[in-house]
């Protein structure tokens, strides 16, 4: 298990499908909301929760066709079907790989982006928080939905047909959590909503997943 999270991740950064791609895709969304939207500080500032958690989303959505298709196409997939490895346990690392090049990284330049929002200071803490306990279950919501489309010629847009409606209830309670806490107000109930909902995925979706796997494999 260990040596396939060191080869998804020395994968990930020579190809720079998740840690570049998803980082630049970051901040050209923190760069032109405000050419669209105008300079006004208050406007930013009350919208900007909202738009760095769906250039979060968006971010991690661009990259998730590659959690499986590459080991489709070169057969490696096969392999891992017949390994003695469980294959919910191959989607969990996968999962788990994808978040490290891509929530971890957009996790991190949140606060910097949060800058050319015009990000309320007391906002930066809960926007961190709220994305490092999201961003877990973007990954893993879309290693099922990645494995839903595995072998389908194209299926990026299929792909994303199928896993932003099983996003919301992420994006929402993120958001939420961070407009409260620049509001100064309770913010722990939406957080643990996420925390939930991260928890359950994390449980859940690498069976449902694999099942997914093994039937395309057929």
């Amino acid at each position: 298990m260990w040596a396939l999270l060191i080869r998804d991740l020395r994968l990930a950064v020579r190809a720079g499908g998740g840690f570049g791609l998803g980082l630049a895709f970051f901040l050209l969304v923190a760069v032109l909301v405000p050419l669209g939207v105008g300079p006004e500080g208050d406007v930013l500032g009350r919208i900007a929760p909202g738009i760095l958690w769906v250039g979060a989303l968006l971010a991690c959505l661009l990259s998730l066709d590659r959690i499986f298709a590459l080991d489709f196409e070169d057969g490696s997939l096969d392999l891992l079907a017949t390994a003695p490895i469980p294959l919910e346990g191959v989607v969990a690392v996968k999962a788990l790989a994808h978040w490290l090049v891509t929530g971890v990284p957009l996790t991190l330049a949140a606060p910097v982006l949060g800058v050319l929002l015009n990000l309320p200071a007391a906002g930066y803490g809960w926007l961190v928080l709220s994305l490092a306990l999201g961003t877990p279950a973007l990954s893993v919501i879309g290693a099922f939905g990645a494995a839903l489309v595995v072998g389908v010629k194209r299926g990026g847009l299929l792909l994303s047909l199928l896993v932003l409606p099983l996003y919301v209830p992420t994006l929402i309670f993120g958001a939420e959590a961070v407009s409260r806490g620049v509001a100064g107000q309770a913010a722990e109930v939406p957080l643990l909503l996420m925390t939930g909902i991260t928890l359950g995925a994390a449980a859940l979706l690498p069976f449902a997943a694999a099942a997914a796997i093994r039937i395309n494999l057929r």
